[in-house]
């Protein structure tokens, strides 16, 4: 067996099993570290600089979660992103180790091992360590995925307009629906698109500080700003700025945004000196901003900014045609990611995905195909690797009766309407273009 130009560190508190495998790492690794403690990992990584970390779940405390290793996990990908982290757990815990696989680890082992199984992930850990450490990975950005309906298509001729020119957009759609990646696709296709996008999530900046992060600021604006920063309009002069969940600006900060989207200048915090931009601005929410308008929580004017050119991106229920796809696609990311043997869905997993609401959108979806790439042992994912539960799925149409009256075809249009929009009655009296009052009187004639 040829021996790997690679380095390994064991993080276990078990002095058997860190004799067993300092026998048997060595025979496959160039170089094998073992401590018994994560209070020396981060001196211990930045002395020895591994390729891979086989990291224990469980150390010496009074709990057995596993939330002690889950918490080394977060530090090391934290200090070292390049490094591949391998779980390992006496607790065949699915769960949990689907859980630090979200949170970066590479794949887990189950204790005891299996000796060919261990040696095996870890050579694979530590060849992606070398692509990563050799910049040979390649971007993973899905492409925009255009469906065949009717909302889709007429979606996708007016993304075809509006791209090339450099009117602002403002994107609309439920949770879930990809407006990041209609954003990039419309960026993609664009005359900026030899510079990348630059993507704000408003929602996750403070208001305190807003003006820094979007404008900047310069040495000494506050305490602590050290050094001069620049802001996110200054790093996407020239190319394309998308400000997602717009709808999420505090109020006492529009003005200053409407400000800048006018003038097309900036001014950095604690500095006087107008600074010109040059950008292609893209906004997207799912919140009702006309609404908002009319409660005073959003300003007129800076809506009428934001909204040369509006997209409604439909949610993924008007889309069928494309979940199958999307699994797919979801399917050979994760298998890549997660090591899994796993390439096609089986006719009755095909059926289940079809028959989900899917109220999440296609990030509910791209999470539950992420779980079943996990939970699957075969390369067919089965319908039960999907995990949908019977609350999840929309009740299969009966064909109507010959003889059915008109008072029996209402209610079912009602009560398919009820259970559509999940009791919403604004929601249910505008899709059936009746009054609220309307349909108080239609919910008690029935009994709904």
């Amino acid at each position: 067996m040829n021996k790997l130009k690679s380095k390994i560190l064991v993080v276990d508190d078990n002095a058997g099993i860190r004799s067993a495998l300092n026998i048997l790492l060595p025979m496959r690794f160039a170089e094998v570290e073992l401590i018994a403690s994560p209070k020396v990992l981060m001196e211990t990584m930045r002395r020895f600089q591994p390729d891979a970390v086989l990291l224990d779940m469980n150390f010496e405390t009074d709990t057995n979660t596993g939330n002690e290793g889950l918490f080394w996990l977060s530090e090391l990908k934290r200090n070292f992103p390049d490094v591949e982290v391998v779980l390992f757990t006496a607790y065949a815990d699915i769960a949990l180790a689907v859980e630090g696989m979200k949170r970066g680890a590479f794949d887990f082992v189950v204790k005891p091992w299996d000796n060919a199984k261990l040696l095996a992930t870890l050579e694979t850990a530590c060849k992606k360590h070398r692509k990563v450490a050799a910049n040979e990975v390649t971007n993973t950005t899905p492409p925009m995925q255009w469906g065949r309906s009717e909302g889709m298509k007429n979606l996708r001729h007016m993304v075809g307009m509006a791209a090339p020119t450099d009117a602002t957009v403002l994107i609309m759609g439920e949770n879930g629906t990809g407006k990041d990646v209609l954003a990039n696709e419309i960026h993609r296709l664009s005359n900026r698109s030899a510079k990348p996008m630059v993507s704000v999530d408003i929602g996750a900046i403070t208001e305190t500080l807003f003006e820094s992060e979007m404008f900047g600021h310069v040495k000494g604006a506050f305490t602590d700003a050290h050094a001069d920063h620049i802001g996110k309009f200054e790093q996407a002069n020239g190319t394309t700025l998308f400000l997602d969940e717009i709808g999420n600006i505090p109020l006492t900060q529009q003005a200053k945004l409407l400000r800048v989207i006018q003038n097309r200048t900036i001014t950095r915090v604690g500095d006087t000196r107008p600074i010109p931009i040059d950008i292609r601005l893209i906004c997207a929410t799912n919140m009702d901003l006309a609404k908002m308008v009319k409660e005073g929580r959003f300003r007129e004017d800076l809506f009428y900014r934001i909204n040369t050119m509006v997209l409604q991106l439909p949610p993924l229920r008007e889309r069928k045609d494309e979940i199958v796809s999307l699994s797919e696609l979801f399917i050979k990311r994760y298998a890549e990611k997660y090591h899994r043997t796993a390439n096609s869905l089986s006719d009755e997993a095909r059926k289940l995905l079809l028959r989900c609401r899917w109220s999440g959108n296609i990030r509910e979806l791209q999470g539950c195909i992420e779980k079943a790439v996990i939970y699957s042992e075969s390369e067919q994912i089965q319908a039960a690797d999907l995990q949908i539960r019977a609350s999840e799925l929309m009740e299969e149409k009966t064909p109507k009766l010959k003889n059915e009256t008109l008072e029996s075809a209402e209610e079912q249009v009602i009560r398919n309407a009820m259970r559509q929009y999940n009791g919403n009655l604004t929601l249910v009296a505008k899709a059936l273009k009746i009054s609220r009052p309307t349909l108080y009187s239609r919910l008690k004639k029935y009994g709904i």
